[in-house]
């Protein structure tokens, strides 16, 4: 008797560890076998610590959602397209990033963009944006993608970029050019250098028809 208990007493805070270790709040335990199956564990590792930062921010203010989820996928490994997907141009859906460990601008801006919209937060207060970033000590300007969070109308939004990992007011962001803005909604073309956006219609862009296929 002494001898079960003392298995007893080794084995069950085992098989409790165990349990709590793959315990999911958000994603079912098919999505994350096919996520496993596809990419290999430590795949399956970013997905799980993905999903208890979302579980985790669920309760907290808007600031804190901002920097949890902008934190945690600017933690993902950058990789141009070519190298990361064997494309020029490609669009990777969240899953489809946790599970190769590595994308560009558009991945992380797209990533960013649909966690917090599984927080709660309203689509319209969300735009993914395309802008030219002008980097330091240069004269020249390269395409890039960040999210763009609009707490009220006609305010400066909040960036959620890769490259500048703080989230700073756009406004204070002298670096970046917007060009054009979408959510799944809409799209907007950026005027007065980016100060004032004029919707132009619905998201019809190609490369988000493709991501949202794969959705």
């Amino acid at each position: 008797m002494k001898k079960i208990l003392l298995i007893s007493f080794f084995i069950v805070p085992f098989i409790l560890t165990v349990t709590t270790a793959q315990k999911t709040y958000n994603i079912s335990q098919s999505k994350l076998n096919s996520i496993t199956a596809k990419y290999g564990e430590k795949a399956k590792k970013r997905v799980e610590i993905w999903d208890k930062v979302i579980q985790n921010a669920k309760n907290k203010d808007i600031l804190h959602k901002l920097k949890d989820v902008n934190d945690f996928w600017n933690k993902i490994r950058y990789s141009r397209d070519k190298a990361a997907w064997g494309k020029k141009d490609y669009w990777a859906a969240p899953f489809e990033f946790l599970g190769n460990g590595r994308g560009d601008c558009e991945d992380y801006a797209i990533a960013k963009y649909f966690s917090l919209r599984k927080l709660g937060i309203p689509e319209h207060k969300l735009r993914i944006t395309y802008v030219k970033l002008m980097r330091k000590r240069t004269k020249y300007e390269e395409a890039h993608m960040v999210l763009t969070y609009y707490h009220k109308k006609g305010a400066s939004p909040i960036v959620l970029d890769n490259v500048n990992k703080k989230l700073k007011l756009a406004s204070k962001r002298t670096d970046l050019r917007p060009v054009y803005s979408f959510n799944a909604s809409g799209l907007w073309q950026a005027k007065n250098k980016g100060r004032t956006q004029k919707r132009v219609g619905k998201n019809n862009l190609r490369n988000w028809k493709k991501l949202m296929s794969r959705i």
